[in-house]
């Protein structure tokens, strides 16, 4: 049985209602025995830290559905966290969209972040609709919005989605999820405050105000971070690249840098009025608590490191 029902669980459209910033972590799910027991222990970790919610991923053409609702409807069921469950377009049927959906709602989960999601393989593959299925993320906001009582997020990206033609363009279409029933949106990582905020201005601009929550990535490793910038196009900058090379293989020294320098976007956004910051965690909860300290959120943990400067790289 689980804790908590679609008609019981805290919409996030109402936790952001509240006015305070939200601050939220993302999971993926395991591939191993060994992976579940890591993403447990940074749950547990984590979960002291009350976040406003908590998402898990879903895979690239829907290849970790079965593991995403499981793993969602677990952190429903088994703590005390509010989850926000992951789901995409991309090689799904409408029929197994509704079914997904279903399961989600069966496991007591309310909150759903809709996506088109990138093709099988290479991310920068060609995009191609199943042919019973949808082909943009607003017809997938309306059919969750149409299954049931379910708020719903989805992504918005600070330097335009990859296949966007202009930054115009891109918040138009950011602007069309909304209108269709989007109550919230999470931004894909970036390393420049600004264009946040020029985001933000574009979106606002065109009358729409549905809170777009920034999405942090804290570098842990260098290889990481330069695969995770590459395909998802996020501008790198420079001498942070500089900085974080010269550690050569010194992960602490990386993750300090990298605490640091997520350290800085956190008080720079928070100064400007973000609803809220969204750590993509990579399943590790070291540097995201690192974080919450420097910022002087949550309980303050002995075990933390102790900080440092949280001023930002010249970029």
């Amino acid at each position: 049985m689980t804790r908590n029902r679609p008609s019981q669980a805290p919409a996030i459209r109402e936790l952001l209602a509240a006015g305070e910033p939200s601050f939220s972590f993302e999971f993926m799910p395991p591939k191993t025995a060994a992976e579940e027991e890591k993403l447990w222990r940074s749950i547990r970790q984590l979960e002291p830290l009350r976040p406003t919610f908590v998402s898990v991923t879903y895979g690239a053409g829907g290849s970790t559905r079965d593991r995403t609702v499981r793993v969602t409807g677990r952190i429903a069921a088994e703590t005390t966290l509010t989850p926000v469950g992951h789901l995409t377009a991309v090689s799904h049927t409408v029929a197994e969209l509704r079914h997904v959906i279903g399961s989600y709602a069966d496991v007591g989960v309310r909150n759903v972040l809709a996506l088109r999601g990138d093709p099988p393989g290479a991310p920068d593959g060609e995009w191609v609709p199943h042919p019973e299925g949808l082909s943009y993320a607003d017809e997938l906001v309306r059919l969750v919005r149409a299954s049931g009582d379910f708020c719903v997020g989805v992504a918005a990206f600070p330097e335009k989605h990859p296949r966007s033609e202009s930054m115009d363009s891109d918040v138009a279409n950011f602007v069309a999820k909304c209108r269709a029933g989007a109550d919230f949106a999470i931004t894909q990582m970036f390393f420049y405050p600004d264009d946040y905020l020029q985001m933000r201005d574009r979106v606002t601009a065109l009358g729409c105000d549905v809170p777009i929550i920034a999405g942090i990535m804290p570098i842990q490793s260098v290889a990481m971070i330069e695969r995770a910038a590459l395909l998802s196009g996020a501008k790198f900058p420079p001498d942070l690249a500089a900085r974080l090379h010269a550690c050569g293989d010194d992960r602490a020294a990386v993750r300090a840098i990298g605490v640091d320098y997520a350290t800085w976007m956190c008080e720079r956004l928070l100064a400007e009025g973000v609803p809220g910051l969204h750590f993509y965690t990579l399943n590790g909860s070291l540097a995201t608590r690192e974080i919450y300290q420097r910022l002087g959120l949550g309980p303050r943990a002995g075990s933390l490191a102790g900080s440092g400067s949280s001023a930002p790289i010249t970029a």
